[in-house]
């Protein structure tokens, strides 16, 4: 070790405070940087929907990090370099300064610096952050955050951002990019040249909707708050049961003075055994419950929500806590298998196919659900849709103003036209395909 012998010889007590200081600084980012890098990154695609939805600043900071992911991960991994460098570099300045190894071999010196450094990077620089941040990766991606957004996203994003533009140059001599979407495509593609011995209609249609289940969210199926029928609490008990005859629901939401104070449901068997009660019946003692889901929460795993508590009705919650609408069961399992009609469902649709290039919608229609009839990737609209989720959403989207019946606006390939207006509800809308040849 001759090259730092002359250094050594000139640091007093003051410059070996301040390497030790120095260290432990790296010490400690290395860690945060070896956590975050895990606890970022697997996060998992509901649990950023749930961090969006909350106003916390941790959330927000997490969130935001998150939107340029490959610059972030070439920021993390830039930093943790630079930090795992300088702790082996002050490392074997400060062994030679408290461990008298002058009087080794070379050899021995030098296995004994490497046989410790490492265990030191090794212990509390890769596997202690990382084991932690695998198992707690929303508390760990909330207590690195502000150290990340604050000091070394700044210090290392112009190097992250080199790093994931020269990735992305290699990865594109390599191979073709490929999209999500794109695969979703093939992959229905893949379905439909399927023979009819192989699978039937109705059996494509299954496949196809199983291989988009996982990423479908509750606002996407959910019945809006405009369909939703509930039952006031102060309601009297006779004219309860008038309601719920005339509803024909197996289950109702029990609000206080309107549907944003939701305070129970009412699963309407339960009023079996009280039939004859007189009108002073407290009917309120049946209320169940309400379990509340947030917007962005994706189906499969509000299903298994729903087997493990055994219920089969939520009610939807928008990022300010007010009632968006409702979502049962039966919606999650249309997804799958198809529409499911009961007694009570109304024959007669609005949604119909005039000829291959004309369809006539209600407005509440789902965007999806528009996709799905016209046998259109569910992507088709996704760059015009905004926030919206029904059909009359987007119309209102892309004309930017209350339209007024028999007013068409235009998108890409199609022309959408309001038939039917209640108030300022837009009822049904006319989709026309612009054909190849125009």
């Amino acid at each position: 070790m001759l090259f730092f012998e002359p250094v050594l010889l000139a640091v007093n007590s003051q410059a070996l405070t301040l390497m030790v200081v120095l260290f432990l600084f790296f010490l400690f980012f290395s860690f945060v940087v070896s956590g975050a890098e895990v606890a970022f990154f697997t996060l998992r695609y509901k649990d950023i929907n749930l961090l969006k939805t909350k106003p916390d600043p941790s959330a927000r900071r997490v969130v935001n990090l998150l939107e340029e992911p490959k610059v972030l991960m070439g920021s993390l991994q830039s930093a943790n370099a630079f930090f795992n460098i300088g702790i082996i570099l002050l490392a074997n300045i400060l062994s030679d300064e408290f461990l008298d190894l002058k009087h080794q071999l070379f050899w021995v010196e030098f296995v004994i610096k490497a046989l410790l450094i490492a265990a030191l990077i090794l212990l509390f620089c890769e596997i202690l952050p990382r084991v932690w941040a695998s198992q707690n990766n929303i508390f760990f991606a909330f207590f690195a955050g502000w150290w990340v957004d604050s000091i070394i996203y700044p210090m290392f994003r112009s190097v992250g951002k080199w790093l994931s533009e020269y990735a992305d140059g290699i990865e594109k001599k390599l191979s073709h990019y490929q999209t999500t979407s794109l695969k979703a495509e093939e992959l229905d593609y893949a379905i439909d040249l399927m023979s009819e011995d192989e699978a039937t209609i109705e059996e494509k249609q299954i496949l196809k909707g199983i291989q988009k289940f996982s990423n479908i969210t509750v606002k996407q199926i959910m019945r809006s708050r405009l369909d939703v029928n509930g039952i006031n609490y102060n309601t009297s008990f006779h004219e309860l049961i008038k309601q719920v005859q005339e509803l024909h629901y197996s289950r109702l939401p029990v609000y206080k003075n309107n549907l944003d104070e939701v305070v129970g449901i009412l699963q309407t068997k339960d009023l079996l055994p009280y039939l004859e009660a007189d009108a002073a019946f407290q009917w309120q003692q049946l209320v169940r419950s309400p379990y509340f889901v947030p917007e962005q929460k994706l189906i499969d795993d509000l299903l298994k929500e729903f087997q493990q508590k055994r219920i089969h009705f939520a009610v939807v919650v928008d990022e300010f806590g007010g009632t968006s609408g409702i979502v049962t069961m039966e919606d999650i399992v249309e997804e799958i298998i198809g529409e499911i009609k009961d007694e009570f469902d109304d024959e007669e649709s609005i949604n119909r196919k005039i000829d291959d290039f004309t369809y006539v919608f209600e407005g509440k229609t789902m965007i999806n659900d528009v996709c799905k009839i016209m046998n259109l990737p569910n992507e088709t609209f996704e760059e015009v849709r905004g926030e919206s989720e029904s059909l009359a959403g987007l119309v209102l989207e892309l004309a930017e103003r209350l339209p007024k019946v028999n007013d068409t606006v235009e998108a890409g390939d199609f022309t959408f036209a309001v038939l039917e207006m209640s108030r300022n509800r837009i009822e049904k809308i006319k989709v026309t395909i612009k054909p190849l040849s125009a």
